[in-house]
């Protein structure tokens, strides 16, 4: 997933985990001195330990896949299971379980297929994106920030918005990739993968996942292409393919094709463009569907658009009188040109997508109506979770607007829900809700600073 992924989880640093990355840091510096390097010795790095952690990291409450084994389930005899899990992942003996695949509805409607892997196959896919991580962390770029640790989604805003506000960029590219994780090709995948690594027993390891295939209403399919949405490795193995296909060939197209600047930011297979000439933007786009073509990806046609964008393209189109630039969508946020009240110079103004908003006040407001027979206190510390997470992702500064909008509605939809409990809830007045309002739902105020002040101590280069 890319648009709703949660974040990683933070583990608490056991000693056995310091001992297992202290075996990681020698990887890590062997990957870092030479690039070419290919490294043959990396199973053992999969211990009892680090395999204990790596379970300890996963999602306590995730559904279960094919076992039927939910993490408390696990950990009851967890030693145990983990002895054997290790014996039999170390002597080739381990078998990869099919992924149960489930669908969750999307903003615009649709279903989004997720595969959920059995719990032991979380498990040696979370150790496995340790001992791979250390390696190719050292080796993708600075502008990919998808999964990747000390990255999120906001530092990905940050840069988008500084390297429009301070670059020459008078073009946008934003594209999108149709259906990148189910078209994914395994075949190119592996050649990657074996760019780095050569251990045959990691490489079977990372196979067996790929060729395990999905149940779906108990019938098996085989998968030839494509990574299930959910597992726990995909995240990694999509940056690690679009790393090759890509992030190296934009770097090498930046230096020796482009007569402007040019700007990527890239989060898993979201990313936008930003460009100082037009006939840069055409050409580019034109290769980089050549080039997706070469290795089994499409650039969706309906959903990559090069617009004018920036400081350069809203001074040209007031010349022309043609209006404001268009706008983009990235990581759930509207960008809008726009002018500074300061004085009046060119800024990027970040919204909450609209129909995102709404959808998810749907949500609540569908929530509160089946609920509304609970407790108050109970309705509000769930609506108060809810609230206060919404805004730790969407209240980024010129977006207050919206947050208030937001929050209000919230307030009027919880309202309507308790005067729906009874015939007599009518009698409950707005003076009244004001009380319990001010008890549980968090005003709507700025919680992240400007993104130029967090780039500058988060990424001081």
């Amino acid at each position: 997933m890319t648009k709703e992924n949660p974040e990683e989880p933070t583990v608490t640093r056991t000693r056995s985990r310091e001992q297992a990355l202290s075996g990681l840091d020698r990887v890590r510096k062997a990957a870092r001195e030479d690039k070419a390097l290919r490294l043959n010795n990396l199973m053992h790095h999969l211990s009892v330990d680090l395999l204990r952690e790596s379970y300890r990291a996963l999602k306590h409450g995730a559904a279960p896949g094919m076992d039927k084994l939910t993490w408390g389930q696990y950990g009851e005899r967890l030693e145990e299971r983990l002895a054997d899990l290790h014996t039999r992942v170390q002597s080739g003996r381990y078998r990869a379980k099919p992924s149960r695949r489930i669908y969750i509805p999307k903003a615009d409607g649709r279903q989004r297929p997720i595969g959920i892997a059995a719990l032991e196959d979380k498990t040696v896919q979370q150790a496995t994106c340790e001992v791979w991580g250390a390696i190719w962390e050292e080796d993708f770029t600075g502008f990919s920030y998808g999964f990747r640790p000390g990255r999120s989604r906001h530092d990905a805003l940050d840069a988008l918005w500084v390297g429009i506000t301070r670059r020459k960029v008078s073009r946008v590219l934003d594209a999108d990739i149709r259906s990148f994780f189910d078209t994914l090709d395994h075949g190119w995948l592996m050649k990657f993968v074996e760019h780095r690594v050569a251990d045959p027993r990691m490489l079977r390891l990372i196979r067996k996942w790929l060729r395990a295939g999905v149940s779906e209403d108990g019938q098996w399919s085989r998968t030839s292409v494509g990574v299930p949405q959910g597992a726990v490795i995909s995240p990694l193995l999509a940056n690690l393919y679009l790393h090759y296909v890509l992030d190296l060939w934009v770097k090498r197209w930046r230096k020796g094709r482009a007569r402007g600047e040019v700007i990527i930011v890239r989060y898993a297979d979201d990313f936008v463009m930003g460009l100082q000439y037009r006939d840069d933007a055409e050409h580019l786009l034109q290769e980089m569907r050549e080039r997706f073509a070469k290795f089994g990806l499409e650039v969706h046609q309906d959903k990559t658009r090069l617009i004018e964008f920036g400081r350069y393209a809203m001074a040209n189109r007031e010349r022309r009188e043609a209006g404001r630039p268009e706008t983009f969508d990235f990581l759930g946020f509207t960008h809008i040109c726009a002018r500074r009240r300061s004085d009046g110079g060119f800024t990027v103004w970040r919204k909450t997508i609209t129909k995102r908003m709404r959808a998810k006040l749907h949500e609540i407001k569908e929530e509160l109506m089946r609920r509304r027979h609970e407790p108050v206190p109970e309705q509000g510390r769930r609506l108060q979770a809810v609230v206060r997470g919404y805004f730790n992702y969407h209240a980024v500064p010129d977006n207050s607007r919206r947050m208030n909008i937001f929050r209000g509605l919230v307030n009027r939809f919880w309202l309507r829900a308790l005067r729906r409990r009874s015939q007599k809830g009518g009698r409950l007045s707005w003076e009244r809700m004001q009380n319990r309002i001010k008890t549980w739902i968090p005003p709507a105020r700025v919680l992240h600073p400007y993104p130029n002040k967090r780039l500058r101590v988060s990424h001081p280069r």
